[in-house]
């Protein structure tokens, strides 16, 4: 046990010393702009889960069954974020970490290693799923009057929860690891990508949502009630959580400890299992990632035809970047994710009962339409934030080679921005062209969201590229993780922002433009101004988007130091 206490030190003191020096550097107003932004987000959380328990505790004879649904329906989905975070985070700490040279080359029993290194991914991993679903758990004890001991039972089961997700997640990575050839490593990160997929749709269909909001499928009312009573299996870990955390509200307390007993009785088993498979199969696994892996492309033929017409410093940055992202299995497996992601993006829009709704279906789906242009650019801010926040700080420590070549900074960025540009709008017109097929939206609808997404797009992949080189961290093990940092976040706000502002600004002479032909009248003139007008006033923003940002980098990446 001292050995695992002793291969943790160093994450304990990095933390120590990291608060010391932001504190030294004056970043400690970063921190407080975190810490408001995160309670804000938290207490909020808080307020909406409480009123929406209360309302639906006022239905009368469901509203009960109703609040009890939407906790399992939580505590399953949380359980398939902390699988598939807990898989990701493992594969890092496990298997990528650059310390793990060092770590292996001690004293130390490689059982002993795993165990240091599973305590901090299920750290890294839990810790945010755990924060962020306290505040329904607390709104759910406050609406049912709950004592002590079901907050007491609610903070057991999630740290059971935590541990059960991280034991499978690590035995998941170590059998794959073991599995698959060194040469052939990419093959886990698709590995991945599918089951994220999976896990994906077992969480939404254990859910069953559509029961919820669309009794009209049962005969009577009680089928329905009997339907939404149904309980998830009882072999899900979920399950027990829920059953402990149920019996503990309303006050049965030799239940509740019995299936809390057998959650934290599981995941102990767990844990045992796992560090016997490790001790069978991880250094195996380690030593078999060492060796080197298969490229993806091969042949610089085709690169070289594609960027033939460009000067020779640029094409030779813009063909680094493509072998690099291609070289990389944490970017291009992604692409699997994404893939998932527009399916489940656009089924979502083929199946919206709009013939049930009151409002008129015309007139409700140009309006989805109009909206689906900022739910699609927020999409496109959730991507960027994955690939061209990063990229400038995924050169790393080779950063040297950019700043010493005789291509500028200036151009470094610029190509950063195209590589990024080009795919992110063809995946943002995607979904803005697939869901307003699927709407049946007019040909003027159909021509302002293509438009929109076309003049939006450059500004949000701008503030990436920029604001990523203004905060960049070439240190970071895991570039991808930078856009969780202060300046991750000041790029969320940013797109946030702009994307409101330009939908605000669109907002009126759109709805002016439907009605009139809706009512089959034409525009005045002060009205076609106004049109005219916003949206200039949208493509000015836009500009404004790309340059600023894009300078802001450029000057704060120059004055980095190597």
């Amino acid at each position: 046990m001292n050995d695992v206490l002793t291969l943790l030190q160093p994450r304990l003191v990095s933390l120590k010393r990291g608060n010391r020096s932001a504190i030294n550097l004056g970043q400690t107003g970063k921190l407080v702009l975190l810490g408001i932004i995160g309670s804000v987000f938290w207490f909020g959380l808080f307020g909406i889960s409480l009123k929406v328990l209360l309302h639906f505790q006022g239905i009368e004879d469901i509203g009960d069954i109703l609040n009890y649904k939407l906790l399992s329906m939580m505590l399953i989905t949380a359980f398939a974020l902390l699988i598939f975070s807990s898989i990701l985070t493992s594969l890092s700490k496990l298997y990528l970490s650059r310390d793990l040279f060092l770590v292996h080359s001690m004293p130390v029993t490689c059982h002993k290693v795993f165990i240091a290194r599973w305590i901090d991914s299920t750290v890294d991993s839990s810790w945010m799923v755990i924060v962020f679903t306290f505040p329904v758990f607390i709104s759910f004890g406050l609406v049912y009057s709950a004592g002590f001991y079901y907050y007491l039972c609610s903070g057991l089961a999630i740290f059971s929860l935590a541990l059960i997700a991280s034991a499978l997640g690590a035995a998941a990575v170590l059998i794959a690891v073991r599995v698959v050839p060194a040469s052939r490593m990419k093959s886990i990160f698709v590995f991945l990508g599918i089951l994220f997929f999976v896990v994906l749709y077992l969480a939404v269909r254990l859910l069953k949502p559509e029961l919820l909001v669309d009794p009209e499928v049962f005969d009577t009312v009680l089928v329905y009630i009997s339907a939404i009573q149904t309980p998830s299996s009882p072999f899900l870990p979920s399950t027990w959580a829920f059953d402990a955390m149920k019996a503990a509200a309303t006050g049965a307390v030799a239940d509740s400890l019995m299936h809390l007993a057998l959650s934290l009785s599981f995941s102990g088993a767990l844990i045992f299992g796992i560090i016997l498979i490790a001790d069978a199969f991880y250094f195996d696994g380690f030593s078999k990632t060492q060796t080197a892996q298969v490229r993806l492309i091969r042949n610089n033929t085709i690169l070289e035809k594609i960027t033939g017409f460009l000067p020779g410093p640029i094409r030779a940055y813009m063909i680094k970047e493509i072998k690099c992202f291609f070289r990389d299995q944490s970017q291009w497996s992604q692409l699997f994710l994404i893939a998932a992601l527009v399916v489940i993006y656009i089924y979502n829009f083929k199946v919206l009962p709009l013939e049930r709704s009151p409002i008129k279906t015309v007139y409700l789906q140009n309006l989805l339409s109009f909206l689906n242009m900022g739910l699609a650019l927020f999409v496109l801010t959730a991507v960027a934030g994955r690939f061209a926040y990063p990229a400038v700080s995924a050169e790393r420590d080779a950063f040297w080679i950019v700043r010493t070549s005789p291509a500028s900074i200036r151009s470094f960025l610029w190509i950063k921005f195209f590589i990024y540009y080009v795919p992110l709008l063809i995946l943002t017109e995607i979904l803005i062209v697939s869901t307003n097929m699927l709407l049946h939206v007019t040909p003027f609808m159909m021509a302002l969201s293509t438009m929109t997404v076309f003049v939006l797009v450059p500004g949000i992949v701008a503030m990436g590229i920029g604001l990523g080189a203004a905060y960049p961290d070439f240190k970071a093990e895991n570039p991808a993780q930078t856009v969780t940092s202060y300046g991750g976040l000041v790029f969320m706000i940013f797109c946030a922002g702009f994307i409101a502002i330009a939908i605000i600004i669109e907002a009126g002479p759109v709805y002016h433009i439907f009605i009139a032909g809706f009512r089959d009248r034409s525009l005045s003139y002060l009205e076609w101004i106004w049109v005219a007008g916003s949206f200039a006033a949208v493509f000015a923003i836009s500009i404004v988007a790309v340059a600023l940002p894009m300078r802001f980098g450029r000057k704060r990446l120059s004055a980095q130091r190597l």
